[in-house]
């Protein structure tokens, strides 16, 4: 790894009218996504350029009645549009693109970047909303590179629940940033598409300043198993069922799909489709080539009822048990076209994203009253998650020796994941015992000359769903001399103590 200087400097902070630092010093401002569930927002600055990291939103808790979307505060962004030089896309998923077409309201954006499926999934969106001309979308491949303003990103391929997923490299003027974005090692992924660890071990022979890192399952020893261990449960599964198969998975694990309709062909049952997001994903990946299938496969959702039970499957969204889904909708009996028969095998592959799991639950039982038998649950087999974790995450024995860096930051989703786990490995891994919590919306200026010393830790408070007041201020000066975590509602800021 690169030597550096270990001097410090105290940064000299510039602020624009807007309350916008233009110091030259590189800043990572979290906007949404630290200790919660979606929202994934992150924005990068150095002197007058400015860029972001996904844009996503999420989903209502139970008790957030009449709300549809939850959407960090984007006012930091519109008041400072002027410094955005583009949007780089780690993957599809809602909670990292979905908060995209409401950004586009506010701000321009010269360009977004991001790979081939998110972009389609992307564009359906914009177009639908009349946002089309507000941003150009460029498609980018591995390993390509991309200058936006003082800042050259790099995508790199990962593995992830969904297809066409990147990490980040991201070089800046005063070092090397990388952004794992949500991601695992699976090493016999259904696509072929392994994690290109290669590129990562080159982005560490320049000398990581920064590591910001998915830790979503870090409470969880061992590897996170492959999406290939699926095949044997589903196949299992539709071997054994006597009457019609009912799916249910998340509309945009691509791969999962392309299982079940690969196990439909292999039993000769025909598909039908149901939930508008499902219908996309699965007319969007086809149309991209992630997904072949041959076009007597799918039928409509009126002839199911006019086909011999052992040979229908039916692909449906509600994994979650939202309310308006439809296997919710025909749990409760409230579809208007697919009713529960006494026989039927129902699997849900998908485990509940927290917050759901009364739901979900609710879903079940409901199934199971009406006679279904429910395949579902971690010890079911019929799923696997898309993040790593503790062998795959921050302590990494396929990471860790790869990517050298003086600071790590690790991205969680709940308050909860930062404590013992995550305590534990930054001690074992990373000899630090001083901690510090941070809030979310947490902003930290990183003040270099050579060395990679954390100098003043600042925020910007976003709270609020649909709106708020951002706050600004500063919360702690660190220590030098003492190595410390950060604790941020979506994991920890390391600083590793110059040799």
């Amino acid at each position: 790894m690169t030597d550096h200087n270990t001097k410090a400097i105290k940064p000299e902070l510039k602020t624009s009218k807007d309350g916008f630092s233009t110091s030259k010093t590189l800043k990572i401002i979290a906007l949404g996504g630290l200790g919660e569930i979606g929202k994934n927002t992150m924005a990068i600055a150095y002197g007058e350029d400015m860029i972001l990291v996904d844009a996503g939103l999420a989903f209502p808790s139970e008790e957030m009645l009449g709300v549809d979307l939850v959407l960090p505060d984007l006012t930091f962004l519109a008041k400072n549009q002027q410094y955005l030089r583009g949007l780089a896309i780690t993957h599809g998923h809602e909670d990292h693109i979905g908060g995209i077409p409401f950004l586009l309201r506010d701000v321009t954006l010269p360009s977004i970047y991001g790979p081939a499926l998110a972009l389609g999934l992307l564009e359906k969106k914009l177009s639908e909303n009349g946002l089309l001309g507000r941003t150009s979308l460029k498609h980018v491949k591995p390993r390509q590179r991309v200058q936006m303003g003082c800042f050259n990103v790099e995508f790199i391929r990962c593995t992830h629940s969904i297809a066409d997923a990147f990490s980040l490299v991201i070089r800046t003027p005063v070092g090397v940033i990388v952004h794992t974005g949500d991601f695992k090692f699976d090493f016999t992924p259904v696509d072929g598409e392994q994690s290109d660890i290669a590129s990562l071990a080159a982005a560490s022979e320049e000398g990581i300043l920064l590591l910001m890192s998915d830790s979503t399952n870090s409470e969880r020893e061992g590897f996170t198993p492959s999406e290939r261990t699926v095949w044997a449960k589903i196949n299992e599964s539709f071997a054994n069922a006597k009457g019609r198969i009912i799916v249910t998975t998340f509309a945009s694990n691509v791969n999962r799909v392309k299982q079940v309709l690969q196990a439909a062909m292999m039993y000769d049952r025909k598909v039908a489709v149901l939930g508008r997001s499902m219908l996309t994903f699965a007319s969007i990946a086809r149309e991209l080539g992630y997904m072949t299938y041959p076009d007597g496969l799918l039928v409509p959702v009126d002839q199911v009822n006019q086909l011999p039970k052992e040979k229908v499957v039916i692909l449906t969204t509600g994994s979650q048990g939202e309310p308006m889904s439809a296997l919710t909708r025909i749990a409760n009996d409230e579809h208007r076209q697919i009713k529960i028969i006494a026989g039927d095998t129902v699997i849900i592959s998908a485990t509940p994203i927290p917050g759901n799991e009364r739901s979900v639950a609710n879903t079940i039982n409901a199934l199971c009253v009406r006679g279904a038998k429910v395949i579902y649950g971690r010890d079911a087999g019929v799923h696997v998650s898309g993040h790593g974790c503790q062998e795959d995450s921050i302590d990494s024995k396929n990471f860790s020796p790869h990517i050298e860096n003086r600071f790590s930051f690790s991205i969680v989703e709940e308050v909860l994941k930062l404590d013992e786990p995550i305590q534990k490995l930054a001690k074992k891994y990373m000899n630090a015992n001083h901690f510090l919590y941070l809030g979310r919306g947490t902003s930290f200026p990183i003040a270099l000359e050579g060395a990679l010393k954390l100098k003043e830790i600042s925020y910007i408070h976003a709270e609020g769903y649909m709106g708020g007041e951002l706050k600004h201020g500063p919360i702690a000066l660190i220590d030098e001399d003492m190595p410390v975590v950060a604790l941020s509602g979506q994991g920890i800021l390391y600083q590793k103590m110059a040799s």
